[in-house]
């Protein structure tokens, strides 16, 4: 079957009689049982996605389906779908089925989407290679050697394998983006509160948000437009009218701030740093203004961000005893000895070594050290980057300091893996949305990622600037 490269193509086909959504749904599956090997899935909903595009096939045919129809998604398995297994990539959540669908999942079944199935991811959203599930690690699908990225990079590499057309991941810090990066795709993490966060596990309450990946700008553009908006079971969601995402024209020049310690660091990988180069000399053939700018708070950011993530995650995970659902421990002993065991045995070391910081963060004796220093330090940086919004339209950076590393690599090393998270996580601690588009690869065939940031709610400039970038490079 034609491999097709946005929901346009698709719905014409679909109007015109050449294809159906049955014969769509069928190549999707077909790949995802070739490519199992590279371990996006958990679970796939094989039965329910060839009844559901029947459906969408006799709504076609009647005049009567949905913006979305014809589109395939897989759901980062952090999402709740009523009576489908949620396990958050975790052996904590055996067995335990949601009892509501969330609410992003929800607007995309309205318009007709076919979910075909749940994809791994890093336990509870933490790691940025996908080496963390309880159930085997994703591979990439250029390199199966390398990692996918995490932590939605079941998520990533089945929209790069054509197993899906768009996946919802979630990202806290970069986990939509970093994967997207490494992957070859398009992946958004919006403005905080711009998507209800109904039916998402938590993490890290104050910054995790659902993300789009995608290959292509306007799809993505048409699922955020869906599912951002208010929500009445969702008291954070921004009042901020949705508009039109999908209908963006060409960017008008803007003016654009590229971090310099992004390409100035030493940990950068060196084809990294020159297409980021290419990239920027790019945006002034398109007739954009291009400045070099200091963030002075840089060296800052990380700590910031796993002091306050891990303290969240620490409160948050607390619910999972045991006790109601999910993972049971056969010590029963006493109730003390029988909590200890299922967590231990129930949790990831990765999920316990975040859990013990984030409960030393908020002792008594170091709250007032770590924690509330971290709540300041985080407004500052908040500040400080809406003041680079008060001068440039658009703040610039890789998505990540080098390409799709080896399986294993960091194993022995959470510093050094932590560090890959140092250019998403900015706009993650100051809430601005945050795409990351490709451009280009290393001598090995491996993607980069090419990072924008635009102010709060300005998805749509976003939208428009990546749209410029990918078809200027085109031509």
């Amino acid at each position: 079957m034609e491999s097709f490269t946005s929901l346009r193509e698709i719905q014409d086909n679909l109007k015109s009689g050449a294809i159906t959504c049955s014969q769509v749904v069928a190549s999707c599956l077909k790949i995802i049982d070739q490519e199992s090997n590279l371990n996006a899935f958990l679970e796939v909903y094989s039965k329910e996605a060839i009844e559901k595009a029947s459906l969408v096939d006799h709504k076609i045919s009647a005049g009567t389906a949905g913006r979305l129809a014809g589109l395939v998604v897989g759901l980062k398995d952090m999402l709740c779908y009523q009576d489908h297994t949620l396990q958050a990539g975790s052996k904590i959540l055996e067995g335990f089925e949601s009892q509501f669908t969330g609410t992003a999942v929800q607007r995309l079944l309205d318009e007709d989407v076919i979910i075909i199935g749940r994809q791994n991811c890093d336990e509870f959203g933490m790691g940025s290679s996908n080496e963390n599930s309880a159930y085997g690690p994703v591979h990439n699908g250029i390199d199966p050697q390398k990692v996918s990225g995490g932590s939605s990079g079941g998520s990533a590499v089945a929209v790069q394998r054509g197993m899906c057309h768009a996946s919802l991941g979630s990202d806290t810090g970069g986990s939509v983006r970093q994967p997207a990066a490494f992957t070859g795709i398009i992946g958004l993490k919006p403005t905080y509160s711009r998507i209800s966060r109904y039916g998402l596990v938590a993490y890290a309450s104050s910054f995790d948000s659902i993300g789009i990946l995608t290959k292509n700008i306007e799809d993505n553009a048409l699922i955020l437009e869906v599912i951002a908006g208010l929500d009445e079971y969702d008291s954070t969601v921004s009042r901020t009218p949705v508009t039109s995402y999908s209908s963006f024209d060409r960017h008008s020049p803007a003016k654009i701030g590229f971090i310099k310690d992004s390409l100035e660091n030493e940990g950068v990988q060196k084809e990294v740093r020159d297409r980021t180069q290419l990239q920027l000399e790019h945006l002034k053939e398109l007739g954009h203004q291009v400045e070099a700018v200091d963030f002075p708070l840089m060296d800052y950011i990380l700590p910031t961000y796993y002091l306050l993530t891990t303290a969240e995650a620490s409160s948050n995970l607390s619910r999972y005893d045991g006790v109601k659902y999910g993972y049971r421990s056969n010590e029963q002993d006493s109730l003390e000895a029988f909590y200890k065991h299922t967590r231990s045995e129930g949790f990831g070391k990765e999920v316990q070594k975040r859990i013990m910081l984030g409960t030393f963060v908020l002792s008594a004796s170091y709250y007032d050290a770590y924690y509330t220093k971290a709540q300041k330090v985080r407004k500052l940086i908040k500040e400080k980057t809406s003041e680079l919004f008060d001068q440039f339209d658009f703040l610039v950076m890789p998505t990540s300091p080098t390409t799709a590393f080896e399986l294993g690599r960091f194993s022995d090393s959470p510093l050094e893996m932590y560090w890959s998270d140092l250019f998403t996580v900015q706009a993650s601690v100051s809430g601005n949305p945050a795409i990351s588009i490709p451009n280009g690869t290393d001598k090995n065939g491996l993607p980069i990622g090419f990072q924008i940031i635009a102010a709060d709610f300005n998805e749509k400039g976003l939208y428009a600037l990546s749209n410029d970038i990918l078809k200027g490079r085109d031509n």
